[in-house]
């Protein structure tokens, strides 16, 4: 085979006269008759225009020239000029073609199920992920296994040079309850016992700073069988650091560097000092623990003048525990939202726990009209002010418990803001989230959950508030106040920490107040639990989302595209047809049997 002397992409000015080999995929091939043929050969670097022309080269290369097509493999040695036509100014190399002297078949193609340089016609995500090999060929798809290459280099060099460690830990490890559901793998050697894949390395990393190294950094693979969505897949990529003696400012300082060097260096743009909201004040203002706040449409509360109408949605929201009216000024909405778009609007806000979206609208008299403003006749002239509503606005309300009402609010602030194009896609705007409850109550379980992790401790000056707090007291333990953090930018969370639990007596109080018993948590826990007792610095650190962080940074909303190898939206691996059955002796090696069976065929069709 001959060997390349260059890229496809690599060609300029100043190469003109010499003579180079080439290999690489046919990405396009045009005959202009009388002997003259032109093949565009790629490679991930590039394009380049070969040139075959009866003038100079052997009727025989001429006709294997006129038998390439589209992904045939070839090698291709000739001599560089410039372009005798105009020059291509979409490419790196569109100056400059090479002359063909000889070429080489080194694979010749079947029928291809797509062509991937042709961007404007390729087929639905099925078919490109059945092919992941041929879809990976696509410039874009190699620009952006490039970028996602030089996220993970930055990484590693920019923690490497704060002294943090990079360690491995295990894939096989044991299943913990709380958080998403685990993957889970039969012991042959231990019947009857069963390994997880870890959805984080928490545990670990924290062991690892009580074994005493200090800054810890992974780039780890992480497991959770959960249901597939567009920026979420079951399994995924974590940045995961740890550091000792440090208390959240040091860690939120360290990871702001790292934040601020990826986007320079990865795409060019410097990123300000982040800004940082508190918990309460982002789901006050956007409903939202991540909030975009690329455009207005922020949550106002107007309880107070709600509780002086006689609209009974707005008195029966107030009467449940902590119950609110809010509402979202939408400038220029009276034109804009139409009748049926509110309905839609119902209906969607319902998917969250709301009944309905209460709407008004301030005509050109700057007086309230239509929707519920018969209602709120009494309260129109406050409202008014408090909104800065102006003629021509509309105001949608949201009215339920505050939990309710604010993630209803929230969710549907962002599809205004979509469907109204307010969001300026071409800003960055981060933002740090902090002082999170440490615990919200389930309803429906009848008991507390971990907002973060049962590992991440409450503030250090909520810990005497904590460890007194009696277990049956909802209003003292839903008031403690975490020392965990999110990034937050464009509305998208990349990354999520805390300040770790490091007392055992802290630890031990978390899992008796999320309803375990101390059985259960010796059971699950007994290594850390343990580890607590025998000298552990304080700790904390952060697990930044690889495949979002990339998402973001080559302008993607979908994270199948910054994975080489995706799974589809029902958690199948189209071009392995992963998963897939095994076979009795596999099973019966494992002390495993499966009770699942094929349905039954329909007796009508049957008949």
């Amino acid at each position: 085979m001959a060997l390349r002397t260059h890229t496809c992409g690599e060609l300029r000015a100043d190469n003109a006269g010499q003579i180079v080999t080439l290999t690489g995929w046919v990405n396009a091939y045009r005959d202009h008759g009388h002997g003259l043929v032109f093949i565009d050969l790629r490679d991930r670097y590039g394009l380049t225009q070969l040139v075959f022309d009866r003038e100079d080269v052997s009727p025989e290369l001429l006709d294997v020239a006129a038998k390439l097509r589209n992904e045939d493999v070839i090698a291709a040695t000739g001599v560089i000029r410039v372009r005798e036509g105009a020059p291509n100014p979409k490419l790196s190399t569109g100056k400059m073609e090479v002359l063909v002297s000889q070429i080489q078949m080194l694979a010749k193609t079947d029928n291809p199920p797509f062509i991937p340089g042709d961007e404007e016609n390729l087929p639905a995500e099925e078919t490109r992920l059945r092919h992941r090999y041929m879809d990976l060929r696509r410039p874009e798809m190699q620009r952006i296994l490039a970028v996602r290459h030089r996220a993970t280099k930055i990484a590693r060099d920019y923690f490497d040079e704060q002294g943090f460690l990079e360690i491995e830990t295990p894939i096989l490890t044991r299943s913990t309850p709380e958080g998403a559901r685990d993957f889970l793998v039969p012991s042959r050697h231990q019947p009857g016992q069963w390994y997880a894949l870890p959805q984080s390395p928490q545990l670990f990393k924290q062991l690892l700073m009580v074994s005493g190294c200090d800054r810890y950094l992974q780039i780890c693979r992480c497991f959770r069988d959960e249901d597939p969505r567009a920026d979420r897949q079951a399994e995924f990529t974590q940045i995961d650091c740890e550091m000792s003696f440090v208390d959240r400012t040091l860690v939120m300082e360290m990871m702001e560097g790292f934040v601020k060097r990826l986007w320079q260096e990865a795409i060019g743009v410097d990123v300000p000092k982040i800004d940082v909201l508190s918990y309460q004040e982002s789901m006050d203002r956007y409903g939202i623990d991540r909030p975009d706040r690329r455009f207005g449409l922020e949550l106002v509360d107007v309880s107070d003048l709600a509780a002086r109408t006689e609209f009974k949605v707005f008195g029966d929201a107030l009467a449940k525990r902590k119950g609110v009216v809010k509402a979202i000024r939408v400038p220029g909405g009276a034109k804009k939202i139409t009748r049926k778009m509110v309905d839609k609007y119902t209906e969607f806000v319902r998917l969250f726990g709301a009944g309905g979206v209460p709407v008004v609208k301030c005509n050109d008299k700057g007086e309230l009209e239509t929707g519920i403003s018969r209602f709120i006749e009494p309260i129109a002239d406050e409202l008014i002010a408090r909104l800065g509503l102006e003629p021509g606005d509309s105001v949608l309300f949201g009215a339920d418990a505050y939990s309710t009402c604010t993630k209803a609010l929230g969710e549907l602030r962002l599809k205004v803001g979509k469907d109204l194009e307010l969001i300026d896609e071409s800003k960055w705007d981060f933002v740090w989230v902090i002082d999170f409850p440490m615990f919200e109550y389930d309803e429906e379980g009848g008991r507390f959950q971990a907002v973060h992790h049962p590992f991440t401790a409450p503030s250090a000056d909520q810990l005497e508030a904590f460890l007194a707090a009696d277990p049956g007291d909802r209003d003292a333990i839903e008031a403690i106040v975490s020392d965990g953090y999110d990034i937050v930018v464009n509305g998208s969370e990349i990354g999520g920490g805390s300040v770790r639990i490091h007392q055992q007596a802290v630890q031990q109080k978390v899992f008796t107040l999320l309803g375990m018993s101390q059985e259960e948590a010796t059971d699950k826990f007994s290594f850390l639990l343990e580890a607590l007792r025998f000298g552990a610095p304080p700790h904390g650190g952060i697990a930044f989302g690889l495949d979002r962080l990339v998402m973001h940074l080559v302008g993607t909303d979908n994270i199948r595209d910054v994975i080489a190898f995706p799974k589809s939206l029902t958690g199948m691996d189209l071009m392995t047809q992963a998963p897939g059955a095994v076979d009795d002796a596999q099973l019966e090696e494992l002390r495993v049997k499966s009770t699942w069976s094929p349905p039954l065929p329909d007796p009508v069709e049957t008949a």
